[in-house]
């Protein structure tokens, strides 16, 4: 079943008296459960598409849906529930908190909702995450107290911290030494097949692209691929099936 369905998706940003198309006529689906890479040169769409998941941008022209719903008929109070409940997001910039220590930090999203689990049940999970991303000995320390691999490592494990249906993930590994990359994939991956939450990655990593079941290539704000890898269950044997692109409206 489709999470997350774009419909002819267009995106016009105006820049003085011209306008960037930076998205032109996208249609794709994203099943529960994907491990999806969305790829493409630097300006190809990749970044604003996934924005545009994630309710931080809106389309020009065309729809988004998440479990259904057109994203563009919710109400803000109704865009924050669906953040907090389904989203978690993973920024290049980071997007940390500045006064909130590591643990905070990745603390902060579980205290925003109407449940908040119990304390020790916080720590618990926190402090797996924590483990998992190598901070464990970083947890007292503030960003600025940070790398920016650390701080990199820090904005992952908020992501993860709500367990979300969809975590939306724009380049994760670049500010990330290869073996600390490698193990945040691994991570995410078990996320992934454990809990089947779905992973969408805006990337240039060849290693997430080379593990995803499903890439989309984008150039110049177009589908150029939509592809997935069938796997045995499914009835495939690591093959790939191509879906063409919608065509562009005009």
């Amino acid at each position: 079943m489709a999470i997350v369905t774009l419909d002819d998706v267009h995106k016009v940003y105006p820049l003085g008296k011209t306008e960037v198309h930076a998205v032109q006529g996208v249609s794709f689906a994203i099943e529960e459960g994907d491990f999806i890479s969305i790829a493409g040169p630097s300006g190809s769409g990749k970044s604003t598409i996934l924005n545009m998941i994630g309710c931080i941008d809106t389309p020009t022209e065309g729809t988004v849906s998440i479990d259904g719903t057109i994203t563009s008929d919710l109400g803000d109070a109704e865009i924050t529930t669906l953040r907090h409940k389904v989203l978690g997001f993973i920024f290049q910039s980071f997007n940390l908190v500045p006064v909130l220590n590591v643990y905070e930090n990745i603390e902060f999203p579980l205290l925003l909702g109407k449940e908040v689990p119990p304390k020790a049940e916080r720590k618990e999970w926190i402090e797996h995450i924590v483990d998992e991303v190598g901070l464990d000995r970083w947890m007292k320390h503030k960003p600025n107290e940070l790398s920016g691999g650390q701080r990199q490592r820090v904005a992952i494990a908020r992501a993860l911290a709500t367990k979300p249906r969809i975590v939306l993930a724009d380049e994760p590994t670049a500010n990330l030494d290869s073996r600390t990359g490698e193990s945040i994939i691994e991570l995410m991956k078990r996320m992934n097949e454990d809990l089947g939450t779905t992973f969408i990655f805006s990337t240039h990593d060849p290693s997430i692209v080379g593990i995803a079941d499903h890439v989309i290539r984008l150039h110049d704000g177009k589908v150029t691929e939509n592809s997935r890898r069938e796997t045995a269950s499914s009835g495939g044997d690591a093959a790939s099936s191509r879906k063409e692109p919608a065509p562009v409206r005009r």
